[in-house]
């Protein structure tokens, strides 16, 4: 096996470990629709995590009496990219693992910041942010739940 089939083989078996992490940080999540759970990683250091849930000081219930999510909902995304902010760190350059498919908001959020690749499980039922992703040149990487396993 060549040093660039040695590198891939790494780089997918790196990609399967975090995106499991984020798959057990999703179970920090109080929402009983979706659990989705984010990674922020840089040279190899987990720099931020989030998951979906309310803002910072809300009730922890992310679904009204009809089971619909609360417009005030944020995504797993949105929460890993806030907390880097807030931490003063930098995601220039950085992968988010998250298990699902952005949306278009979050791909917005990805783009600005500087978020270079990102990497997923599960596809969202809307495509529109994986394909705004794309176009704004970044890696994007599905990664089979089963494999390496």
């Amino acid at each position: 096996m060549g040093n660039s089939q040695k590198s891939i083989t790494k780089q997918k078996l790196l990609d399967q470990r975090y995106l499991a992490m984020a798959r057990i940080w999703a179970q920090n999540s109080y929402c009983r629709r979706r659990q989705v759970g984010a990674l922020l990683v840089r040279d190899k250091m987990i720099i931020s995590d989030g998951y979906n849930g309310t803002p910072s000081g809300f009730e922890n219930e992310c679904e009204d009496e009809n089971n619909k999510t609360k417009p005030y909902v944020l995504h797993a995304e949105a929460n890993a990219i806030t907390k880097v902010a807030r931490s003063g760190n930098s995601s220039e350059g950085a992968t988010l693992y998250v298990t699902s498919s952005p949306c278009i908001e979050c791909a917005k959020l990805i783009i600005q910041a500087g978020i270079k690749r990102v990497v997923f499980s599960e596809k969202y039922r809307v495509e529109d942010g994986i394909n705004l992703l794309k176009r704004a040149n970044i890696e994007v990487v599905q990664v089979d739940e089963d494999e390496g396993q």
